[in-house]
């Protein structure tokens, strides 16, 4: 029998306590001088101790850094022991590469947050009022600007550049020359790639074009110009560095920029309102620096021999002095941290003076931020160089050892041939697909896919798409460079059935696959990845590691396309049945 109570006490019970305080006795006493005029109250400043300092700043702290933590440390873990227990090699210079990973770790987190205090700010106010104020033409020039500078801006970058160290001269002196003497060339190249996907980007949203034929329109130059170089030895070396600057590209920082100042030109000129706005922006800014490379490697080619560059670089080495101490480690990760931000800054500050004479709102809080996303890119280079570059590049040139003999292992090959190379696919596939599915930003497209299709695309589905073909991706561009055959011989094809997939797919699934690519191509596992490929290729003796990021871009689409077209099937397949007369349906669908 339930115990029964009086309605007024059970008011009584669950009302707020509330005690009434005069505001008399909350202000301070006034006080007046001599003359009778009240003296100005100065409050004290507050002082906290150090517990109190914890308790406050440790909530914000901790949810950064365990982001990160879980971006860097499983990655890690995973390398270290299949290393030690699979291929029974102690970690070399574990301590150090234990430092670096943990700089990678506090410089993503600090540059992270002031990307999104300090950059992301810029992007939306100059998105939202530079249509006003501003012709169509100012507009797409500040895009275009606004793509290049997020490039030489993106963490990523270095790991392309630090390629060029492990490149030699006699075996690949084009690919040499674009990553030393040229690379500064080569990342203005895939800015200006990035720039003309901007723009490209920008006209879509605001004139609501399709996707697809822009797809179509952009793959044709380059699977043309891919086939082109592939008929010339030299120039064929370069086509994974090409297809490999598509995925780096797609980076934290020119993912949001470009998309907060393109979204906000189309939704400022009234055309923003779509579910698939944003949508493609991320698609062109992976497919025009494929180009922008081609090109530039085909200039190479016309202006110079490769003899040339083979005797420029022998007499390079031998006249070479000491590098200046700008050129050495650690001055050179902190200069090149401070070259890719400092610029963008300064040229996003000199668009909200200059053309929208828009004064900086909230300078401190901003100031914070640049200096945050600063200290954070210089940290990340110095963990790149000492973290992931080394552990990447040592699990990379061990790997071999499970199939073949190699140098650097004892007793190698580990295991039977079919065995060890079983296993160094595997591993490669395990990485691709554990670095995927724990990526935040698939974990958010993921759930805008399943709202954007009313349930009919599960975010669980999206993400297992996504992972299952990035894991492919990789695992085909190990193989590629295990067995030494072309890259265009995986590539060409699988853009090919990408074209013929699009051609059959909906607006709405073409969207989402091409850009599911993009968000596998995190900070972390880009470095990580392109490291441990180049390691591989070394250990096997290939000429270049380059192409297993292109495989993992390529492998998704069509997974994410295909079950697409699945689930479109399945839908159509029960929208029939349910409008179908009683009388003549025989067999459930379900």
């Amino acid at each position: 029998m339930p115990t029964e109570i009086r309605f007024g006490a059970f008011v009584r019970e669950i009302t707020l306590q509330q005690e009434r305080i005069s505001y008399n006795n909350l202000t301070p006493k006034v006080w007046h001088d001599a003359d009778g005029a009240e003296i100005p109250y100065h409050a004290p400043k507050i002082r906290l101790r150090w517990v109190d300092a914890y308790r406050l700043i440790q909530p914000y702290i901790s949810a950064r850094l365990l982001e990160q933590v879980k971006a860097v440390v499983p990655l890690a873990a995973y390398l270290m022991l299949f290393q030690v227990f699979i291929l029974q090699q102690a970690v070399a210079d574990a301590g150090i590469i234990s430092g670096g990973l943990v700089a990678v770790i506090i410089g993503l987190m600090f540059f992270m947050e002031g990307l999104k205090v300090g950059l992301m700010p810029f992007g939306e106010t100059i998105g939202n009022t530079l249509p006003a104020k501003a012709t169509l033409p100012v507009v797409l020039i500040i895009a275009f600007m606004l793509g290049i500078g997020v490039t030489f801006a993106e963490p990523a970058i270095g790991a392309l550049e630090a390629a060029g160290q492990t490149v030699q001269v006699e075996s690949a002196p084009y690919l040499y020359a674009l990553l030393n003497d040229w690379a500064d060339m080569l990342v203005l190249g895939i800015g200006i790639g990035v720039g003309a996907a901007a723009v490209l980007g920008t006209l879509r949203l605001l004139n609501g074009w399709s996707l697809k034929p822009l797809i179509y329109l952009s793959l044709l130059p380059i699977l043309s110009l891919t086939l082109y170089m592939q008929l010339d030895p030299e120039l064929s070396k370069t086509l994974g560095l090409a297809w490999d600057s598509g995925a780096v590209t797609t980076g934290p920082v020119t993912v949001p920029l470009v998309l907060a100042l393109g979204i906000g030109i189309a939704a400022a000129a009234g055309k923003g309102q779509s579910s698939l706005s944003g949508f493609g922006i991320v698609t062109l800014a992976s497919l025009f620096p494929i180009l922008s490379v081609q090109l530039l490697a085909l200039y190479l080619d016309f202006t110079t021999t490769p003899a040339d560059i083979i005797a420029a670089a022998h007499h390079a080495q031998r006249i070479a002095p000491d590098p200046a101490w700008y050129a050495q480690t650690p001055w050179l990760e902190i200069i090149s941290g401070v070259r890719a931000i400092v610029p963008l800054v300064l040229f996003l500050l000199l668009v909200m003076w200059v053309v929208l004479k828009e004064p900086l709102q909230e300078r401190a809080k901003i100031t914070y931020g640049i200096t945050l996303a600063v200290i954070g890119m210089v940290m990340f280079n110095l963990g790149l160089s000492y973290g992931l570059a080394k552990l990447g590049g040592q699990s990379g040139g061990l790997i071999p050892a499970a199939f073949m003999g190699i140098e650097a292992v004892t007793h190698s090959p580990l295991y039977a041939a079919a065995l060890g190379l079983s296993l160094a696919l595997a591993f490669a596939w395990l990485l691709g697909f554990g670095a995927t599915l724990a990526e935040p930003a698939l974990n958010a497209l993921g759930q805008t896919v399943e709202t954007l299709t009313n349930g009919a695309f599960r975010k669980a589905v999206l993400m297992y798409a996504v992972s299952f073909g990035v894991a492919f991706g990789i695992a085909l561009g190990v193989t590629k460079i295990v067995f030494g055959f072309s890259i265009v011989w995986l590539l060409v094809p699988g853009y090919w059935l990408a074209i013929i997939l699009t051609y059959f797919s909906s607006e709405e699934f073409v969207n989402i696959a091409w850009d599911s690519a993009g968000v596998t191509t995190g900070p972390v596992t880009v470095p990580l990845v392109l490291a441990m490929g180049l390691g591989f290729g070394k250990a096997v003796e290939a000429i270049e590691g380059f192409g297993i990021l292109a495989m993992a871009s390529i492998c998704p689409i069509l997974s994410v396309m295909t079950t697409g077209l699945w689930i479109r099937w399945k839908v159509s397949r029960k929208q029939r049945y349910y409008s179908t007369p009683p009388t003549a349906a025989k067999v459930n669908p379900a």
